[in-house]
């Protein structure tokens, strides 16, 4: 019987080594992309710091949304103690102690821009010092402005306060993406909306128990002092804390698509980042929608005393506890709305359904506030924040989705910019309509606005780009750990045992002697 040989051939040119017999070696290519893929592996990871890194924001969204909306809560005592500084007309008193909620929104439209770009260059750190530090410097001034005649110390206060706010908003999209796996960016988003909620529902309940409608206008002022260098305390602690403590970003990044990410935003240009985010029809649709869902929100948050008290006169704690429902109730809505996201990638369904529901619940709102129980507001209130809050984070994510590779920071910033125009413009308009025809049709005409806002979000095309980021890429690294698994050529797999001296040729022309 003739002997059988096993011929090693070097084809150097095409850098393959082929050994003939019963298998094959792996190409030189499939070794450096197996090396690659190894390395790819390793340069992903996931740190436990991240959850301080979460919880040290939540700590500045916190404070920052308490200083928000803890003046306009207690509107009309404010009313009746900064009186010698106010205008004399009932309108114009009015809109000025509005101005201290909206001063919040008109300050960030603006200013996002630039802050969305040091974002991007600098990086969380930077932007969360900055803010911590502006956040105390306005708790500071407020403790200046106590006295009838400082209505102007006050309003620069509330100005400086809604600087510090300019990265609160931006932020949560942004840090989930930067620390957290691919599938817990949506629980994190949520969970960092949580914290600027809590903020909110504080800032509904303390000041009218802690400023009553006193009388006194020295009482009211002592009360005012109190709370305002409670607030000056607590902020300089969240400063200080996160000057020493927050990181600007981990050693490695969390998932493939940040990694992606990263390598992108290296020689990424901010204004032509802005332009794509613009010219993408589906996200300028949901900037829209988002707007006028979120703005909704800030109108009614600025104006509950007045809505409340419309209906039931003297009832101002009562209406900081409202105000208290109507944000814990949405705290569960963004929690629950993240975590559904994070299990199901449902954005555009989630969306359009939590949409619906807010409609739904505005008007359930706007018809039962004149039934003359209380009760029926708190759950009517609880339902609106459920949904309407519930939507904030599923907003931000759906937005990261449709914009991917862009920055989270710059669509996050962009949507709430919307939000911020929706407010101021949803505010006056609701202050105008309360004043000189009726609370229920103000309700109404946010009603209206929800409603449009919903059809609006069921034309958004669900292109789930950042989802398909992350599977290409898994398939990718999938499919070459399978190629350098199998031989090189397909003839390979099927050579038997020739006669010695038998010539063949192989695929890639080869001659080989067996």
């Amino acid at each position: 019987m003739a002997s059988t040989k096993y011929t090693k051939v070097d084809n150097q040119a095409d850098g393959q080594e082929v050994i003939l017999g019963y298998g094959a070696t792996k190409s030189r290519d499939q070794e450096a992309s197996a090396e690659e893929n190894k390395r790819t592996d390793e340069a992903v990871h996931v740190y436990p710091r991240r959850w301080l890194m979460l919880g040290l924001f939540c700590l500045y969204s916190f404070s920052n949304a308490v200083q928000w909306i803890h003046l306009n809560i207690i509107a009309n005592v404010l009313d009746r103690y900064y009186n010698a500084s106010l205008p004399t007309d009932g309108y114009e008193r009015a809109n000025a102690i509005d101005w201290l909620s909206m001063v919040f929104m008109l300050a960030y439209v603006p200013l996002i821009f630039p802050a969305t770009w040091l974002l991007d260059k600098k990086g969380l750190r930077v932007c969360m010092v900055a803010g911590c530090f502006l956040n105390a410097l306005a708790a500071w001034l407020k403790c200046a402005s106590v006295g009838e005649n400082l209505f102007g110390v006050l309003m620069v206060a509330q100005t400086v306060a809604a600087i510090s706010q300019i990265w609160v908003l931006g932020i949560p999209a942004r840090l989930a993406a930067v620390w957290f796996g691919p599938n817990e960016v949506s629980t994190a988003t949520s969970l960092g909306v949580f914290g600027n909620q809590i903020g909110i529902a504080v800032g509904f309940l303390t000041p009218p128990e802690l400023v009553p409608n006193s009388a006194d206008l020295d009482t009211i002022g002592t009360h005012l002092r109190n709370m305002f260098y409670g607030t000056a305390a607590i902020t300089t602690a969240i400063f200080f804390v996160n000057l020493f403590f927050f990181q600007k970003e981990p050693p490695c990044p969390p998932s493939r698509a940040q990694q992606q990410q990263l390598e992108l935003e290296v020689n990424a240009n901010y204004g032509k980042s802005l332009l794509k985010l613009f010219r993408n029809k589906g996200f300028f649709v949901l900037m829209i929608s988002y707007g006028m869902n979120t703005g909704s929100f800030y109108a009614v948050s600025t104006l509950l005393n007045n809505i409340i008290l419309e209906y039931y006169p003297g009832e101002e704690e009562n209406a900081g506890r409202i105000g208290l429902t109507l944000v814990l109730t949405g705290i569960l809505g963004a929690v629950a709305g993240g975590i559904w996201l994070d299990k199901t990638r449902t954005f555009k369904g989630t969306s359009l359904g939590i949409y619906l529901m807010t409609t739904a619940s505005m008007a359930a709102f706007a018809f039962t506030l004149d039934l003359g129980h209380l009760w029926i507001v708190f759950l009517t209130a609880g339902l609106l924040g459920l949904t309407m809050t519930g939507y904030l984070p599923v907003g931000f994510e759906f937005a990261a989705e449709l914009t991917f590779p862009e920055s989270e920071g710059t669509s996050s910033g962009l949507l709430n910019a919307s939000a911020q125009i929706f407010g101021i413009i949803l505010t006056m308009g609701m202050r105008a309509m309360m004043q000189n025809i009726s609370v229920l049709w103000a309700n109404i005409t946010v009603t209206i606005i929800l409603f449009f806002g919903t059809i609006m979000t069921g034309f958004i095309h669900a292109d789930y780009r950042r989802q398909a980021a992350n599977k290409e890429v898994t398939e990718r690294m999938t499919n070459l750990e399978i190629e350098v698994d199998q031989p090189t050529s397909n003839w390979v797999k099927h050579l038997t045992p020739l006669d010695t001296d038998t010539e063949i040729n192989n695929q890639d022309g080869l001659k080989t002697h067996l």
